[in-house]
């Protein structure tokens, strides 16, 4: 894998001139955020050496390098699951890739569904903690030990710092935020009832099918992350309704002018 990582790397840098501070992921229906980036180039997943490419709609496939709020920003205009059929290597090898680089912090966005009473559609939710409920672990294996240790520690795997800077972005900006812990789970399907009521009882407050796999292996590299979550539909007894992947895009797009003003701003802060 050190190989392919390697090859990868290589190729991209031959495409760019710089070298990117911060690598963001952007999830379903959360491709507009790039709008806001000074392109440099815009590279096709397809064209990447080992690269997956994207299968679910809301996710373009596209990596996009250049300059966003004054910083050098690596961006994936759509990321992979574990539900398309890759292996947790792969869902993740991007991560690696984005390390290796240059970037010193990784910023991730994604569509969860909420099971906090509190919560509203299309609230967005800084993530504080995560609970991993994924069916294979991404350090599963051999221990690459140029870029971690065998036990990484996850007791901050969202920065706290970077939580305090994005909180007082958001009161800056009259922007309304929730706090608090996904579950991660493999989908594709939504959750039933008796599932949200278990993510509940649980601990977590959302939970979605992404974000989870990148984080850790994102920590095992000593890489500070934040996390952020468009509350797309809710889990909550009561208000569950039938939903599908397009009301989800469609909720994700219209809050996501909120997200792209809190994350534009918070990378100038980093």
């Amino acid at each position: 894998m050190l190989e392919e990582i390697n090859h990868t790397v290589a190729y991209i840098q031959n495409k760019i001139s710089l070298v990117p501070e911060v690598g963001i992921i952007l999830g379903t229906g959360l491709g507009g955020l790039a709008k806001e980036i000074e392109i440099e180039n815009v590279i096709e997943y397809s064209e990447i050496p080992n690269f997956p490419v994207s299968t679910v709609e809301g996710h373009s496939g596209k990596l996009i390098v250049g300059k966003l709020g004054g910083k050098k920003v690596v961006a994936m205009q759509g990321r992979f699951h574990y539900y398309e059929g890759y292996s947790m290597k792969k869902v993740t090898f991007p991560v690696r890739v984005m390390k290796l680089l240059g970037i010193q912090t990784l910023i991730v966005s994604n569509a969860s569904g909420g099971v906090n009473a509190n919560f509203e559609i299309g609230d967005l939710m800084i993530i504080n903690d995560h609970i991993n409920f994924f069916p294979e672990h991404p350090l599963n294996g051999k221990n690459l030990a140029e870029f971690g240790p065998r036990f990484p520690d996850m007791s901050e795997a969202y920065d706290k710092k970077i939580i305090a800077k994005a909180k007082k972005v958001a009161r800056l900006n009259n922007i309304k935020v929730q706090e608090g812990v996904y579950l991660g789970l493999s989908g594709p399907t939504f959750e039933t009832p008796a599932e949200y009521r278990m993510v509940k009882i649980l601990g977590a407050d959302a939970v979605g099918m992404s974000t989870v796999p990148e984080v850790i292996v994102a920590r095992h590299m000593q890489l500070p992350c934040f996390a952020i979550s468009i509350i797309t539909d809710l889990g909550v007894e009561g208000k569950i309704v039938k939903i599908t992947h397009e009301e989800v895009q469609e909720v994700a797009f219209h809050a996501e002018k909120k997200m792209t003003i809190l994350i534009k701003e918070l990378i100038k802060e980093l």
